[in-house]
Protein backbone atom coordinates (compact mmCIF):
# COMPACT_ATOMS: atom_id res chain seq x y z
CA UNK A 1 0.00 0.00 0.00
CA UNK A 2 2.97 2.46 1.02
CA UNK A 3 4.46 1.77 -2.33
CA UNK A 4 1.40 2.18 -4.29
CA UNK A 5 0.76 5.85 -2.80
CA UNK A 6 4.22 6.41 -3.03
CA UNK A 7 3.98 6.29 -7.06
CA UNK A 8 0.56 8.16 -7.03
CA UNK A 9 0.06 11.25 -9.04
CA UNK A 10 -3.18 12.36 -9.45
CA UNK A 11 -4.35 15.19 -11.03
CA UNK A 12 -7.87 16.59 -11.53
CA UNK A 13 -9.52 19.31 -13.76
CA UNK A 14 -11.14 22.50 -12.95
CA UNK A 15 -14.01 21.21 -14.03
CA UNK A 16 -15.31 17.68 -16.19
CA UNK A 17 -15.97 20.48 -19.26
CA UNK A 18 -12.58 21.09 -19.18
CA UNK A 19 -10.75 17.86 -19.33
CA UNK A 20 -9.97 18.81 -23.07
CA UNK A 21 -8.21 21.58 -21.95
CA UNK A 22 -5.56 19.79 -19.75
CA UNK A 23 -1.78 19.65 -20.45
CA UNK A 24 -1.01 16.43 -21.55
CA UNK A 25 1.05 15.35 -18.78
CA UNK A 26 -1.71 15.69 -16.62
CA UNK A 27 -2.85 11.72 -15.40
CA UNK A 28 -6.80 11.43 -15.55
CA UNK A 29 -6.16 8.95 -12.76
CA UNK A 30 -8.01 10.95 -9.55
CA UNK A 31 -11.29 8.99 -8.45
CA UNK A 32 -11.35 5.74 -6.78
CA UNK A 33 -15.15 4.02 -5.87
CA UNK A 34 -16.24 4.74 -2.30
CA UNK A 35 -16.15 0.78 -1.74
CA UNK A 36 -12.16 1.62 -2.43
CA UNK A 37 -11.93 4.39 0.12
CA UNK A 38 -13.22 2.25 2.23
CA UNK A 39 -11.45 -0.76 1.81
CA UNK A 40 -8.17 1.98 2.15
CA UNK A 41 -9.22 2.75 5.44
CA UNK A 42 -10.23 -0.53 7.33
CA UNK A 43 -6.42 -1.43 5.56
CA UNK A 44 -4.65 1.88 7.10
CA UNK A 45 -6.04 1.06 10.80
CA UNK A 46 -5.18 -2.81 10.57
CA UNK A 47 -2.06 -3.11 9.02
CA UNK A 48 0.95 -2.95 11.39
CA UNK A 49 3.20 -1.48 9.00
CA UNK A 50 6.49 -3.15 9.56
CA UNK A 51 7.69 -3.56 6.02
CA UNK A 52 8.08 0.36 5.93
CA UNK A 53 11.07 -0.20 8.53
CA UNK A 54 10.07 3.35 9.98
CA UNK A 55 8.89 3.87 13.14
CA UNK A 56 7.13 7.17 12.29
CA UNK A 57 7.55 8.33 9.37
CA UNK A 58 4.21 7.86 6.88
CA UNK A 59 1.91 6.00 9.64
CA UNK A 60 0.65 8.88 11.37
CA UNK A 61 -1.77 10.02 8.56
CA UNK A 62 -5.88 10.81 9.88
CA UNK A 63 -8.10 8.72 9.62
CA UNK A 64 -9.58 8.51 5.93
CA UNK A 65 -13.18 8.07 4.66
CA UNK A 66 -16.08 9.54 5.89
CA UNK A 67 -17.11 7.01 8.36
CA UNK A 68 -17.90 7.18 12.57
CA UNK A 69 -14.67 7.79 13.24
CA UNK A 70 -13.15 9.51 10.10
CA UNK A 71 -11.48 12.48 9.92
CA UNK A 72 -13.90 14.09 7.95
CA UNK A 73 -16.53 13.64 10.18
CA UNK A 74 -14.26 15.00 13.59
CA UNK A 75 -12.39 18.22 12.56
CA UNK A 76 -14.55 20.56 13.26
CA UNK A 77 -11.73 22.03 16.26
CA UNK A 78 -9.60 22.04 13.30
CA UNK A 79 -11.77 23.69 10.96
CA UNK A 80 -12.66 26.52 13.08
CA UNK A 81 -9.29 27.45 12.64
CA UNK A 82 -9.52 27.85 8.64
CA UNK A 83 -12.56 29.85 9.79
CA UNK A 84 -10.77 32.45 12.25
CA UNK A 85 -7.98 33.29 10.33
CA UNK A 86 -10.45 33.81 6.91
CA UNK A 87 -9.96 37.55 6.99
CA UNK A 88 -6.28 37.94 7.92
CA UNK A 89 -5.45 36.07 5.10
CA UNK A 90 -7.84 37.84 2.79
CA UNK A 91 -6.22 40.83 3.89
CA UNK A 92 -2.45 39.72 3.78
CA UNK A 93 -3.02 38.49 0.24
CA UNK A 94 -4.40 41.91 -0.40
CA UNK A 95 -1.48 44.30 1.24
CA UNK A 96 1.21 41.56 0.88
CA UNK A 97 0.94 40.08 -2.75
CA UNK A 98 2.96 41.48 -5.20
CA UNK A 99 1.06 40.45 -8.21
CA UNK A 100 3.55 42.26 -11.14
CA UNK A 101 6.06 40.38 -9.36
CA UNK A 102 5.17 36.90 -9.19
CA UNK A 103 3.67 37.28 -12.88
CA UNK A 104 7.12 37.76 -13.94
CA UNK A 105 8.35 34.51 -12.78
CA UNK A 106 5.46 32.44 -13.96
CA UNK A 107 3.42 34.15 -16.45
CA UNK A 108 0.17 32.23 -16.50
CA UNK A 109 0.29 29.81 -13.59
CA UNK A 110 -0.30 30.59 -9.84
CA UNK A 111 0.80 27.48 -7.55
CA UNK A 112 -0.41 26.76 -3.96
CA UNK A 113 0.68 24.01 -1.72
CA UNK A 114 -1.58 22.77 1.37
CA UNK A 115 1.23 21.21 3.89
CA UNK A 116 -0.80 18.41 5.62
CA UNK A 117 -4.40 18.62 3.92
CA UNK A 118 -5.54 15.36 4.92
CA UNK A 119 -8.55 13.99 2.92
CA UNK A 120 -9.16 17.91 1.77
CA UNK A 121 -12.44 18.14 4.42
CA UNK A 122 -10.63 21.76 5.46
CA UNK A 123 -7.97 22.04 3.22
CA UNK A 124 -10.60 22.81 0.19
CA UNK A 125 -11.96 26.19 1.94
CA UNK A 126 -8.77 27.07 2.76
CA UNK A 127 -7.88 27.26 -1.06
CA UNK A 128 -11.17 28.47 -1.52
CA UNK A 129 -10.53 31.81 0.46
CA UNK A 130 -6.77 32.00 -0.58
CA UNK A 131 -8.08 32.07 -4.28
CA UNK A 132 -10.93 34.30 -3.70
CA UNK A 133 -8.75 36.78 -2.35
CA UNK A 134 -6.21 36.85 -4.92
CA UNK A 135 -8.85 37.21 -7.79
CA UNK A 136 -10.05 40.36 -5.63
CA UNK A 137 -6.60 41.88 -5.90
CA UNK A 138 -6.35 41.03 -9.09
CA UNK A 139 -9.69 42.79 -9.99
CA UNK A 140 -9.05 45.53 -7.39
CA UNK A 141 -5.56 46.95 -8.96
CA UNK A 142 -7.11 46.21 -12.86
CA UNK A 143 -4.50 43.70 -13.35
CA UNK A 144 -4.96 41.92 -17.04
CA UNK A 145 -3.25 38.87 -15.19
CA UNK A 146 -5.44 35.55 -15.31
CA UNK A 147 -3.73 32.56 -13.76
CA UNK A 148 -4.62 28.91 -14.33
CA UNK A 149 -4.32 28.05 -10.58
CA UNK A 150 -2.45 24.87 -9.51
CA UNK A 151 -2.87 23.19 -6.10
CA UNK A 152 -0.83 20.86 -4.22
CA UNK A 153 -2.31 18.92 -2.23
CA UNK A 154 0.40 17.19 0.50
CA UNK A 155 0.26 14.73 3.21
CA UNK A 156 1.94 11.77 4.20
CA UNK A 157 2.17 8.62 1.90
CA UNK A 158 -0.53 6.81 4.52
CA UNK A 159 -2.95 9.38 3.71
CA UNK A 160 -6.54 8.92 2.14
CA UNK A 161 -5.69 10.84 -1.46
CA UNK A 162 -8.50 8.78 -2.76
CA UNK A 163 -11.43 10.47 -0.58
CA UNK A 164 -9.74 13.83 -0.66
CA UNK A 165 -9.60 13.50 -5.02
CA UNK A 166 -13.23 11.75 -4.92
CA UNK A 167 -14.09 15.06 -2.34
CA UNK A 168 -12.62 17.34 -4.71
CA UNK A 169 -15.58 20.63 -5.02
CA UNK A 170 -16.87 19.84 -8.60
CA UNK A 171 -16.72 23.94 -9.52
CA UNK A 172 -13.53 24.69 -8.48
CA UNK A 173 -11.10 26.80 -10.24
CA UNK A 174 -8.04 25.25 -10.09
CA UNK A 175 -6.03 22.05 -11.11
CA UNK A 176 -5.04 19.24 -8.48
CA UNK A 177 -2.39 17.46 -7.61
CA UNK A 178 -1.46 14.94 -5.08
CA UNK A 179 2.23 15.24 -3.39
CA UNK A 180 2.36 11.96 -0.86
CA UNK A 181 5.36 12.77 1.74
CA UNK A 182 6.98 14.38 4.83
CA UNK A 183 6.50 17.88 4.41
CA UNK A 184 9.90 18.25 6.20
CA UNK A 185 11.90 18.02 3.48
CA UNK A 186 11.68 18.71 -0.26
CA UNK A 187 8.62 17.70 -2.34
CA UNK A 188 8.36 20.03 -5.18
CA UNK A 189 10.54 21.87 -8.33
CA UNK A 190 12.33 24.65 -7.37
CA UNK A 191 11.10 28.33 -7.63
CA UNK A 192 7.37 26.11 -8.40
CA UNK A 193 5.29 27.69 -5.53
CA UNK A 194 4.19 31.03 -5.31
CA UNK A 195 2.15 30.33 -2.18
CA UNK A 196 2.34 27.72 0.08
CA UNK A 197 -0.30 26.77 3.37
CA UNK A 198 -0.30 24.71 6.30
CA UNK A 199 -2.99 24.36 8.89
CA UNK A 200 -2.87 22.04 12.02
CA UNK A 201 0.17 20.36 10.80
CA UNK A 202 3.37 21.98 12.02
CA UNK A 203 3.15 20.41 15.50
CA UNK A 204 4.20 17.05 13.98
CA UNK A 205 7.81 15.77 14.29
CA UNK A 206 9.48 14.03 11.42
CA UNK A 207 10.16 11.13 14.18
CA UNK A 208 10.23 10.63 17.90
CA UNK A 209 13.30 11.95 19.16
CA UNK A 210 15.76 8.72 19.55
CA UNK A 211 16.75 9.30 23.00
CA UNK A 212 13.22 9.13 24.71
CA UNK A 213 13.38 5.55 23.20
CA UNK A 214 16.23 4.78 24.32
CA UNK A 215 16.32 2.89 27.96
CA UNK A 216 19.86 4.07 28.26
CA UNK A 217 19.56 7.83 27.77
CA UNK A 218 18.63 10.20 30.40
CA UNK A 219 15.45 10.99 28.54
CA UNK A 220 14.01 7.31 28.33
CA UNK A 221 10.74 8.84 28.73
CA UNK A 222 9.38 5.43 31.00
CA UNK A 223 5.84 5.34 31.80
CA UNK A 224 5.03 8.21 29.45
CA UNK A 225 3.75 8.77 26.14
CA UNK A 226 5.00 12.54 26.10
CA UNK A 227 6.48 15.23 27.34
CA UNK A 228 3.95 16.37 28.97
CA UNK A 229 4.66 16.23 33.27
CA UNK A 230 8.03 14.19 31.66
CA UNK A 231 11.74 15.33 33.12
CA UNK A 232 13.65 17.72 31.72
CA UNK A 233 15.42 16.02 29.21
CA UNK A 234 12.55 14.28 27.25
CA UNK A 235 11.45 18.50 27.22
CA UNK A 236 14.60 19.30 25.89
CA UNK A 237 14.74 16.54 23.62
CA UNK A 238 11.49 16.96 22.38
CA UNK A 239 12.00 20.69 21.73
CA UNK A 240 15.76 20.16 19.92
CA UNK A 241 13.83 17.73 17.28
CA UNK A 242 11.32 20.50 16.88
CA UNK A 243 13.74 23.42 15.93
CA UNK A 244 15.53 20.79 13.87
CA UNK A 245 12.57 19.68 11.51
CA UNK A 246 10.99 23.33 11.37
CA UNK A 247 14.26 24.61 10.09
CA UNK A 248 14.35 21.85 7.99
CA UNK A 249 10.75 22.82 6.55
CA UNK A 250 11.58 26.32 6.10
CA UNK A 251 14.81 25.87 4.00
CA UNK A 252 12.77 23.38 1.65
CA UNK A 253 10.15 25.42 1.35
CA UNK A 254 12.28 28.35 0.83
CA UNK A 255 14.07 26.44 -2.37
CA UNK A 256 10.64 25.81 -3.78
CA UNK A 257 8.58 29.27 -2.71
CA UNK A 258 9.79 31.50 -5.59
CA UNK A 259 11.65 35.22 -4.39
CA UNK A 260 8.35 37.20 -2.92
CA UNK A 261 5.81 34.74 -3.07
CA UNK A 262 4.29 34.30 0.66
CA UNK A 263 3.55 31.26 3.01
CA UNK A 264 0.47 31.11 5.36
CA UNK A 265 1.20 28.89 8.67
CA UNK A 266 -1.20 28.05 10.82
CA UNK A 267 0.73 26.22 13.34
CA UNK A 268 -1.15 24.52 16.92
CA UNK A 269 0.43 25.98 20.22
CA UNK A 270 0.24 26.84 24.08
CA UNK A 271 0.89 29.97 25.47
CA UNK A 272 2.93 28.66 28.09
CA UNK A 273 4.77 25.40 29.16
CA UNK A 274 3.36 25.64 32.83
CA UNK A 275 1.09 23.31 33.76
CA UNK A 276 -2.53 24.00 35.31
CA UNK A 277 -5.03 22.08 37.29
CA UNK A 278 -8.18 23.99 36.36
CA UNK A 279 -7.09 24.36 32.37
CA UNK A 280 -5.98 22.51 29.79
CA UNK A 281 -4.12 21.95 26.69
CA UNK A 282 -3.81 19.44 23.57
CA UNK A 283 -0.47 17.94 25.44
CA UNK A 284 -2.33 17.62 28.52
CA UNK A 285 -5.29 15.62 26.70
CA UNK A 286 -2.35 13.55 25.16
CA UNK A 287 -1.40 12.94 28.68
CA UNK A 288 -4.74 11.70 30.03
CA UNK A 289 -4.34 9.30 26.79
CA UNK A 290 -1.47 8.20 28.04
CA UNK A 291 -2.32 7.41 31.33
CA UNK A 292 -5.38 5.29 30.36
CA UNK A 293 -2.13 2.97 28.18
CA UNK A 294 -1.01 2.97 31.54
CA UNK A 295 -4.00 1.42 33.25
CA UNK A 296 -4.51 -1.06 30.77
CA UNK A 297 -1.38 -2.20 31.08
CA UNK A 298 -1.40 -2.40 34.96
CA UNK A 299 -4.57 -4.54 34.13
CA UNK A 300 -3.10 -6.84 31.30
CA UNK A 301 -4.50 -5.32 28.52
CA UNK A 302 -0.98 -4.84 27.32
CA UNK A 303 2.76 -4.78 27.91
CA UNK A 304 3.87 -1.82 30.41
CA UNK A 305 7.05 -2.58 27.69
CA UNK A 306 4.91 -1.84 24.81
CA UNK A 307 3.29 1.82 26.69
CA UNK A 308 6.94 2.09 27.49
CA UNK A 309 8.23 2.11 23.86
CA UNK A 310 5.45 4.85 22.43
CA UNK A 311 5.59 8.28 22.46
CA UNK A 312 3.77 10.90 20.33
CA UNK A 313 5.41 12.66 18.06
CA UNK A 314 4.33 15.75 18.34
CA UNK A 315 5.62 19.15 19.80
CA UNK A 316 3.70 22.16 20.73
CA UNK A 317 5.93 25.31 20.90
CA UNK A 318 5.20 29.00 22.41
CA UNK A 319 5.30 31.98 20.27
CA UNK A 320 8.52 33.34 21.14
CA UNK A 321 10.48 30.02 20.66
CA UNK A 322 8.69 29.39 16.67
CA UNK A 323 9.76 33.69 15.97
CA UNK A 324 13.41 32.50 17.18
CA UNK A 325 13.45 29.82 14.97
CA UNK A 326 12.32 31.46 11.60
CA UNK A 327 14.64 34.70 12.82
CA UNK A 328 17.44 32.30 12.57
CA UNK A 329 16.65 30.86 9.33
CA UNK A 330 17.09 34.14 6.97
CA UNK A 331 14.58 33.01 4.07
CA UNK A 332 11.38 34.40 4.81
CA UNK A 333 10.95 37.30 6.33
CA UNK A 334 8.07 37.49 9.38
CA UNK A 335 4.96 40.29 7.65
CA UNK A 336 2.77 38.90 10.45
CA UNK A 337 2.56 37.02 13.42
CA UNK A 338 -0.52 36.89 16.20
CA UNK A 339 -2.10 34.41 18.23
CA UNK A 340 -5.90 33.19 17.48
CA UNK A 341 -8.28 31.56 20.07
CA UNK A 342 -9.61 29.10 18.01
CA UNK A 343 -13.58 28.99 17.71
CA UNK A 344 -13.50 25.31 16.94
CA UNK A 345 -13.10 24.23 20.49
CA UNK A 346 -16.84 25.31 21.20
CA UNK A 347 -18.07 22.36 18.50
CA UNK A 348 -16.32 20.31 21.06
CA UNK A 349 -18.82 20.20 24.35
CA UNK A 350 -18.87 16.54 25.37
CA UNK A 351 -16.28 14.04 26.88
CA UNK A 352 -17.34 11.52 23.67
CA UNK A 353 -17.22 14.44 21.33
CA UNK A 354 -13.56 14.73 22.03
CA UNK A 355 -12.84 11.60 22.42
CA UNK A 356 -13.88 11.09 18.65
CA UNK A 357 -11.56 14.29 17.46
CA UNK A 358 -8.95 12.72 19.03
CA UNK A 359 -9.38 8.99 17.76
CA UNK A 360 -9.86 10.55 13.79
CA UNK A 361 -6.63 12.20 14.69
CA UNK A 362 -4.25 9.64 16.53
CA UNK A 363 -5.73 5.92 15.59
CA UNK A 364 -3.66 5.14 12.70
CA UNK A 365 -0.89 6.27 14.94
CA UNK A 366 -2.29 3.93 17.93
CA UNK A 367 -3.00 1.36 15.85
CA UNK A 368 0.82 0.68 14.04
CA UNK A 369 2.19 0.31 17.74
CA UNK A 370 -0.60 -1.16 19.88
CA UNK A 371 -3.00 -2.83 17.43
CA UNK A 372 -6.60 -2.39 16.65
CA UNK A 373 -7.96 -4.69 19.17
CA UNK A 374 -7.76 -2.32 22.18
CA UNK A 375 -8.58 1.01 20.47
CA UNK A 376 -12.67 0.83 21.64
CA UNK A 377 -11.67 0.39 25.08
CA UNK A 378 -9.36 3.13 25.18
CA UNK A 379 -10.96 5.70 23.96
CA UNK A 380 -13.82 4.72 25.95
CA UNK A 381 -12.06 4.94 29.51
CA UNK A 382 -10.18 8.22 27.75
CA UNK A 383 -13.90 9.36 27.64
CA UNK A 384 -14.76 8.32 30.59
CA UNK A 385 -11.74 9.70 32.66
CA UNK A 386 -13.05 13.69 30.95
CA UNK A 387 -16.30 12.56 32.34
CA UNK A 388 -14.66 12.47 35.70
CA UNK A 389 -12.93 15.86 35.67
CA UNK A 390 -15.08 18.43 34.83
CA UNK A 391 -12.78 21.20 33.34
CA UNK A 392 -12.39 19.13 30.26
CA UNK A 393 -15.76 19.49 29.88
CA UNK A 394 -15.81 23.11 29.79
CA UNK A 395 -14.81 24.37 26.38
CA UNK A 396 -13.59 27.84 27.84
CA UNK A 397 -10.86 26.06 30.46
CA UNK A 398 -9.05 24.89 26.76
CA UNK A 399 -6.13 27.02 26.69
CA UNK A 400 -4.63 25.91 23.45
CA UNK A 401 -3.56 28.90 20.77
CA UNK A 402 -3.13 28.75 17.05
CA UNK A 403 0.05 30.59 16.49
CA UNK A 404 -1.00 33.12 12.76
CA UNK A 405 2.31 33.35 10.72
CA UNK A 406 2.75 35.20 7.08
CA UNK A 407 6.02 34.93 5.53
CA UNK A 408 7.46 36.26 2.45
CA UNK A 409 10.25 34.16 0.75
CA UNK A 410 13.35 36.78 0.81
CA UNK A 411 16.62 37.00 -0.68
CA UNK A 412 18.68 35.23 -3.59
CA UNK A 413 18.34 31.57 -3.88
Amino acid sequence: MSQSYAMLKCYGSCSMSSVERRPQWMSTRMMLSPQVAQDNEELRLRTTFVALHKPVEGLYAMNGGDGLHSYAQNSSYQRGVVDVAKPIIQEEITTKLDIEQLSSTSQYNFRIADFGCSTGHNSFPAIQIIIQAIEKKIERERELQNFDYQVFFNDQVMNDFNTLFASLPPERKYYAAGVPGPFHGRLLPKDSLHFAYSSCALNWLSEVPKAVQDGTSRAWNEGKVHYTGAKKEVFDAYSNQYDKDITSFLNSRATEVVSGGLMALLVPAVPTFDHSETTYTTPTEMDVLGSCLMDMANKGRLSKAKVDSFNFPLYFIIPNELKAIIERNNNFSIERMEILNNPGKHSLRSANERASYLRAVFEGLLVNHFGSGIMDELFERYANKLEESSHFLDPDNEKSIIIFVLLKRTGDK
